[in-house]
């Protein structure tokens, strides 16, 4: 095989976009002309790392310099951006894997997966809303025909937007995904785009390339891509389904579902704060009709075979991880599902009964009355639970766990202190 700068240079490649993924699972990173490759796989783009999201890193001083070290496997051109193509990089910090880097966590859980023998397939599922601003400013879904009141699978409103889902398919295919099917989803104006499973860290990868694509080819159009969780009160939310399996070698290890299951279930509530890191998402976490019929995201703590009315769907030799919305971190997602994981396996957890009823159909009394616990209902209450949890907070590490902790306690009370629209209503001439 050709070095990797011949191979860029004979696609047309002249730059590097070096990407890394901060703690809010933002993508960032640099352009770095092609020349400079061998300095980038060895050595790293540098940045300054006072100015990342979750680093805590000093301004001044050795430590005060990030760089995001190259992973020569992850380069690829990228089709909508002609001579650039992607090379995703770890953290690195005084010449040392950087403990709060999201990549570097999540390769240290996959190391413990290892040390058991084990490896972990994922297959994300990112639901989002394509969107626009009225001329008051006020946000609606991009298309102004799309106001069914059940959208579901809507086959009149994808050919309007067959432009911008053709393009992000292709563009992902020519990456090197597999995409497997695009449909309209349960709100007005949301779509999800589904691509093959693979390995938890190079699924993490794809997931930040499908956003990488589709902002910019939303913006291409005038759309805006949006991943906010539930940006309609009155409409169901974007989750981030994960379809989770487990191998040893090229075998499927379904005999360690069941207490791997029980773990994600036993640690849910610190899982939370992780998987539905915004206050918007606990707008999406809760029980009730919308005008689609559910809103599809679970409030309750249970599993049960093909039940997605459950926090956790068994199927065969695989689950689905129902609880993370599309503003989750992906790496940090998935890190702290498998510390859960192995700590259900290392203790020998066994899951409670599986459910077979309609969980939304059920009232709370009914819930509590068979012993199912319920999923944090604020952000606030989430990262309580993450506090209280040293499993999960563990697999972030010292530095990025007490620094989430302290950027998501800030932004709770930054949103505490707002007035809405809501409360004016509601209470300026009440009294």
């Amino acid at each position: 095989m050709k070095p990797l700068r011949e191979r860029l240079e004979a696609a047309g490649v002249h730059t590097l976009l070096v990407q890394f993924t901060d703690v809010h699972g933002v993508a960032k990173g640099k352009l770095v002309p092609l020349t400079h490759l061998d300095e980038v796989l060895a050595t790293g783009a540098g940045f300054a790392g006072p100015s990342i999201w979750g680093t805590a890193l000093p301004r001044c001083g050795p430590r005060s310099e990030y760089y995001a070290r190259g992973d020569a496997a992850t380069a690829l051109p990228l089709p909508w951006w002609p001579g650039v193509a992607r090379l995703v990089g770890d953290g690195v910090v005084a010449g040392e894997p950087f403990d709060a880097c999201p990549r570097q966590v999540l390769r240290r859980a996959r190391e413990r997966l290892a040390a058991h023998g084990l490896a972990m397939q994922t297959g994300i599922e990112p639901e989002f809303f394509l969107l626009k601003r009225d001329a008051a400013g006020c946000w609606l879904p991009a298309d102004d025909a799309d106001r069914l009141d059940k959208p579901s699978y809507d086959l009149k409103s994808l050919p309007r937007q067959h432009g911008f889902l053709h393009a992000l398919s292709g563009a992902l295919a020519d990456a090197g995904l597999d995409v497997l099917q695009i449909d309209h989803e349960d709100a007005q104006g949301q779509y999800e785009v589904n691509f093959a499973h693979d390995e938890a860290l190079a699924s993490c990868d794809h997931l930040m390339l499908f956003k990488l694509a589709a902002h910019a080819l939303a913006e291409a159009r005038g759309l805006v891509f949006s991943m906010m969780p539930k940006p309609f009160a009155n409409q169901p939310g974007s989750g981030l389904h994960f379809h989770v399996s487990l191998w040893r070698g090229a075998e499927l290890a379904a005999e360690v579902l069941p207490a791997f299951v029980a773990g994600v279930l036993a640690h849910a509530p610190a899982l939370a704060a992780l998987a539905a890191p915004t206050v918007n998402s606990y707008k999406r976490l809760t029980v009730g009709e919308s005008l689609s019929g559910t809103t599809w995201a679970p409030a309750y703590v249970a599993h049960g075979p093909n039940n997605r009315t459950a926090l956790v769907r068994t199927l065969p030799g695989r689950f689905e991880w129902r609880l993370p919305d599309a503003s989750a971190n992906p790496y940090l997602a998935t890190a702290a599902l498998i510390a859960a994981g192995l700590d259900g396996l290392e203790r020998g957890l066994m899951p409670p009964p599986a459910v077979d009823d309609d969980l939304f159909a059920l009232d709370l009394a009914a819930i509590r009355a068979r012993g199912i616990g319920l999923l944090p209902q604020s952000l606030a209450e989430a990262l309580d639970a993450l506090a209280a949890d040293p499993v999960v907070l563990g697999a972030l590490g010292p530095t990025l766990g007490p620094e989430f902790l302290r950027l998501k306690r800030a932004e709770w009370t930054e949103y505490a202190r707002q007035v809405s629209g809501w409360e004016l209503e509601r209470y300026a001439a009440c009294f």
